[in-house]
């Protein structure tokens, strides 16, 4: 008999996925199906509102297809489960309860990715007052849950494990990288290419940090040229010093996506993630980490410690302080020895980091 492993996504999976969080579930599910049709595993996915997984999870039991788990894989959203459903009210409250106790009948190991712990974090937490209070509380019973169904927690990086109060084992399973057909644009240009993806809105995305950095790097003479890609609302809500400043540095400033943005990937040589170092940033692993990786470039980053650990563990790019002195000093090394980083990434950065080594690791901690 075949065996199965069972997906359970106790929300409705994004058609439009724009986010890191949307994204991870579908890529996950992706790579599972690529696993599964590989090792000859069949993947059922549960998901959907509460109402929608109940009448499938009934279905499913009745015919058997639940018979011969092998271990249940489940994603988290950054809300509590119970109140994924339309107006955050569920219409089947229990249906998680439910498929958990189901699966522990039967001895089939559960690992859960816990997405985030920001409402820990007061600064962070936009939330006040009663509405706070209770929804700290529906936080505690979640992990009280997991505490409860879950053999192991998954978690974007080791360093977030100490915020979170489960008494399982931990284990990291940071975004994974997607494999893109490279094809590198001839250097027209003798300076280096750097290139800034993101949010510009926030201090703490640190931006101004490398335009600070960047003067510096500069200042005997031009080595590297920038280029900013960001949301067209958020550059036109800058102040006009910071729209002219980035005019002045002739920083190139695009809103792309999709194909366009991957044509862009192709022109660069390296890539920043300039963010304050905080303990809610030494934890998260930004999504766009990943996606520079996928696309050859090699990153120079502050020394958030997930990021940190990433990048420095193969050697994928150079890690700096959170001032614009010792970035400065990393754009100098970087534009000299990008082709360095780049070959590290192409060696390892898949074998290592793609969706489908995530799959194979969420089996091989599950099934001991």
């Amino acid at each position: 008999m075949m065996k199965s492993v069972l997906l359970y996504y106790p929300f409705e999976v994004a058609e439009n996925a724009n986010s890191g969080s949307k994204l991870r579930p579908k890529e996950i599910h992706k790579a599972f199906q690529q696993w599964g049709s590989r090792e000859g595993v069949n993947i059922l996915l549960l998901s959907g509102n509460s109402a929608e997984r109940e009448s499938l999870f009934e279905q499913w039991k009745a015919e058997g297809k639940l018979d011969d788990l092998w271990f249940c894989y489940m994603e988290n959203q950054t809300i509590p489960f119970w109140l994924t459903d339309k107006g955050h009210i569920p219409k089947k409250p229990f249906i998680d309860t439910k498929v958990m106790k189901f699966l522990k009948q039967r001895h089939v190991p559960v690992g859960v990715f816990y997405r985030d712990v920001y409402w820990k974090f007061d600064e962070l937490y936009p939330l006040k007052g009663a509405k706070k209070a209770i929804m700290k509380t529906i936080y505690r019973m979640e992990e009280n849950f997991y505490n409860k169904y879950c053999d192991v927690i998954f978690l974007p990086s080791d360093a977030m494990g100490k915020f979170v109060d489960i008494n399982r084992e931990k284990v990291s399973l940071p975004p994974g990288g997607k494999e893109s057909q490279i094809v590198r644009n001839e250097r027209v240009n003798e300076k280096a290419q750097g290139l800034y993806v993101g949010g510009i809105n926030n201090e703490d995305y640190g931006l101004f940090l490398l335009l600070d950095a960047l003067q510096l790097a500069n200042k005997e003479g031009s080595i590297c040229e920038l280029t900013v890609v960001c949301r067209e609302d958020e550059y036109k809500g800058l102040p006009e010093e910071k729209k002219a400043r980035l005019q002045e540095m002739n920083v190139a400033v695009k809103h792309v996506s999709g194909e366009a943005l991957n044509a862009l990937y192709r022109e660069m040589d390296f890539a920043f993630i300039p963010r304050y170092r905080s303990t809610y940033n030494d934890f998260s692993v930004p999504v766009k980490l990943v996606e520079y990786l996928s696309n050859e470039l090699p990153v120079i980053a502050t020394y958030c410690q997930a990021q940190q650990e990433i990048i420095e563990t193969d050697d994928y790019g150079i890690i700096c302080e959170d001032n614009s002195t010792a970035m400065a000093k990393a754009i100098e090394n970087m534009a000299k020895d990008a082709e360095h980083y780049r070959e590290n990434i192409q060696k390892t950065f898949l074998q290592k980091h793609s969706w489908l080594a995530r799959v194979e690791k969420i089996k091989s901690t599950l099934i001991k």
